[in-house]
């Protein structure tokens, strides 16, 4: 999982990002709406931490331009705003959440979670998908309750393809996300970790859309 965090408290933003850390989720952090960057169709990141009081501008001003560009990615918004005009603004102007500061960590993980899941249209933290079941938190995937032996870049590889089923993930929107913190993985080695994975859990199940990327068919 990556993550974008728009925070401009310092003692925050690096809290936060250590406390992703532990959690095995990588982050970047910026702290001006100028800095942020427009989270596109081949973003890398999964969710965003999203301050509403910026040096340079309103983070609602930021999410809802996000939002008419027709982005989804889900966002979560961390604010010492408290009022129930600023809660409903946000949710109201594409939010997925909001949560007040001060905020214990867990609860915020927790929530960022739950955000996911729904982007990903699960129910728990067992994604099911046909006779494929996913841990995300565990690493572990199953296939008629059997494990799969999957290496963590075809796991990792699973769940950014299963994330949008019926979705076509464009190929360098994959090959960044894959390494979203260094340069995105070479179109050549993408192709075999696609077939080491079709061959462990089914070819039917990763469709290639020729010229564009793939599609999880659950």
């Amino acid at each position: 999982m990556h993550i974008l965090i728009i925070e401009d408290d310092l003692d925050l933003g690096f809290a936060l990002q250590q406390a992703l850390k532990v959690e095995g989720i990588s982050s970047e952090w910026v702290r001006r709406t100028a800095a942020a960057p427009l989270p596109a169709a081949d973003t890398p990141f999964d969710c965003v931490l999203l301050d509403l009081s910026l040096p340079d501008g309103a983070g609602l001003d930021l999410l809802r331009r996000w939002r008419r560009a027709g982005n989804a990615v889900p966002i979560i918004i961390i604010t010492a705003r408290s009022a129930l005009e600023d809660r409903l603004a946000g949710l109201d102007g594409g939010a997925d959440d909001f949560v007040i500061k001060p905020f214990d960590t867990a609860e915020l993980l927790s929530r960022m979670r739950a955000v996911l899941r729904r982007y990903a249209r699960q129910a728990s933290e067992v994604w099911t998908l046909g006779a494929l079941q996913v841990e995300p938190r565990a690493y572990v995937a199953r296939l008629d309750g059997a494990l799969l032996d999957l290496s963590p870049r075809e796991f990792h590889l699973l769940l950014e393809l299963a994330r949008e089923p019926g979705v076509v993930v464009p190929k360098g929107a994959l090959a960044q996300r894959l390494e979203p913190l260094g340069d995105a993985v070479d179109f050549g080695a993408l192709e075999v970790h696609v077939s080491n994975l079709r061959r462990k859990i089914g070819a039917d199940r990763i469709r290639t859309v020729r010229g564009i990327g793939y599609l999880f068919a659950a």
